[in-house]
């Protein structure tokens, strides 16, 4: 049985910064151009029956606006005559009905011994007759590639198709620049399907793994974990063979793996222990270097077992919660000790309860390789910052918004964290109509647009041209960051938002706004 291997992103501590004081607003005006389009921009109109969550992640906050990887002042749209834009340039492709709406989530070009392909990551939202739970849609990303034929070089033809499937939009998906992988960041993970197969065979393999028995068991409690396995047939002690370490186990069956990974939390490997029970099952015990803590799972990312609670240990901890709970909301405030006010909260504090994972195929064996849990790192925005490597990401980390750049050439060190926006996770977090986020690739500035008119932009700190004084601590501040806002004059919804190192690029239904950001050129 094959198993991914658990990773984790590394924080180059130089990069943070804790004495970061926040954002001075500046009232420097921006200069603001306005295009009013001979078109309006083709939007995505949703059937009545389509109207779920998936197809409003997949298609409500979809970016209409793309900027070009390798001319960064080069941005495209497409208009509802079928046109692709760009702001002089037009180019007309072709016009067919590709039935149920979708997106291109990411494409490459790739040169291999002087044969031309195109590798492309389709995005569907389609209807699953036999799913009776939920709304009865999954996600479906297309991975197609494309050759040119070696007999006619002008035309192309399709060489390799594979699907996967899932149970939520992805907030990141990417193709490897050599097209051997494809990253995925979601909330619900992904698995591929073979093209061809239909939802009745689909559903019954569903159904299948469901109803299959977890391979194993496991309790709790304030000092140690039971870990129950049922052992296999004429399995002896021989047979069996279980590795110990601080954060790590090891249980090998009849010279076959079968858990293996990083616990939750440490436990005394010295002190663990495991026993064959009558009952043919295998016992294993182990102690909790936390004594009081409750994990929430034995290892990290593993699926395969199920918790088993006890009923004294809920009636307890319903019992020393329930001083927590009230008909009313924080009913007497001047007491002593208030209960927890729900209003006194900011929007940033609450506690993410999609946790979402970031994920690692391979295009040969289709299999997941590398499988990060990302807690409560909270997925923000991507942004190309070198047009030669993937994509990078950007997840909030504490209250600061730290960028991601995938290698998929360094197996060792896949993620490498390359730029840090202070306190920006914070601060987006109290923007209620957010709609876009972007920053410039050189990490000079970062951007935000609500639904409406208004787009936030927020700078790296820079060296004061004057002395400015911190009057809580008295000490000289040698650099600002600035924070800064712009109006559009259009009441039209904004459908994308693209961001460069020199300028802003926003698309209303009607007009293409463009924001210099770089106001020293």
């Amino acid at each position: 049985m094959e198993v991914a291997a658990n990773c984790s992103l590394r924080v180059k501590r130089p990069l943070l910064d804790p004495r970061f004081e926040g954002y001075k607003l500046s009232l420097e005006p921006l200069p603001c151009y306005q295009l009013e389009l001979d078109a309006a921009v083709a939007e995505v109109k949703l059937r009545d029956d389509q109207y779920t969550l998936e197809h409003m992640h997949a298609f409500g906050m979809y970016n209409y606006l793309h900027c070009d990887s390798w001319y960064q002042d080069s941005v495209y749209y497409v208009d509802n005559l079928g046109r692709i834009m760009n702001l002089t340039v037009m180019l007309i492709m072709f016009n067919e009905e590709l039935g149920n709406p979708f997106i291109i989530i990411h494409s490459i070009s790739l040169l291999k011994a002087e044969e031309h392909s195109i590798a492309t990551l389709l995005l569907r939202i389609e209807k699953e007759e036999l799913d009776m739970k939920g709304s009865g849609f999954y996600v479906s990303l297309e991975w197609v590639t494309i050759n040119k034929k070696s007999k006619d070089k002008k035309k192309y033809e399709i060489t390799k198709r594979n699907i996967l499937r899932g149970k939520s939009v992805p907030h990141y998906a990417a193709i490897e620049p050599n097209g051997n992988g494809l990253m995925i960041v979601s909330y619900k993970s992904f698995t591929f399907v073979q093209v061809g197969q239909n939802l009745e065979e689909s559903k019954d393999e569903d159904m299948s793994e469901k109803i299959k028995e977890p391979l194993y068991y496991w309790q709790q409690t304030e000092d140690d974990l039971t870990v129950t396995i049922s052992l296999p047939e004429d399995c002896t002690k021989e047979d069996i063979q279980i590795q110990f370490l601080p954060d790590h186990v090891n249980v090998v069956l009849k010279g076959q793996r079968f858990l293996e990974g990083n616990l939750y939390s440490s436990i005394d490997h010295e002190s663990s222990t495991w026993i064959i029970k009558e009952n043919n099952s295998l016992e294993i015990s182990l102690i909790k270097k936390n004594e009081g803590l409750t994990w929430p799972e034995l290892v990290v990312g593993d699926k395969q077992g199920e918790f088993i609670r006890d009923s004294a240990q809920c009636a307890a901890i319903a019992e020393r919660l329930m001083h927590l709970t009230s008909d009313e909301l924080n009913p007497n405030p001047d007491k002593g000790k208030p209960p927890c006010n729900a209003q006194e909260l900011e929007e940033c504090d609450i506690f993410f309860e999609e946790s979402s994972s970031l994920c690692r195929f391979d295009g040969s064996t289709l299999k997941t390789t590398h499988v990060v849990n990302l807690g409560s790192n909270q997925y923000l925005f991507s942004v190309i910052v070198d047009p030669k490597e993937m994509p990078c990401f950007c997840l909030r980390h504490d209250v600061d918004a730290l960028l991601w750049q995938p290698h998929s050439g360094n197996q060792d060190d896949m993620w490498e964290h390359i730029a840090t926006f202070n306190a920006l996770g914070y601060v987006q977090a109290s923007k209620r109509d957010k709609k876009f986020f972007a920053c410039a690739p050189n990490y000079s500035y970062a951007a935000l647009c609500e639904c409406l008119r208004r787009v936030f932009i927020y700078r790296q700190p820079t060296p004061m041209s004057t002395v400015l004084y911190n009057r809580k601590e008295g000490r000289q501040v040698g650099q600002v960051a600035k924070q800064q806002v712009a109006s559009l004059e259009t009441s039209d919804p904004i459908l994308g938002f693209q961001a460069t190192n020199e300028r802003l690029f926003v698309l209303t239904t009607k007009n293409l706004f463009l924001i210099k950001v770089n106001t020293e050129n």
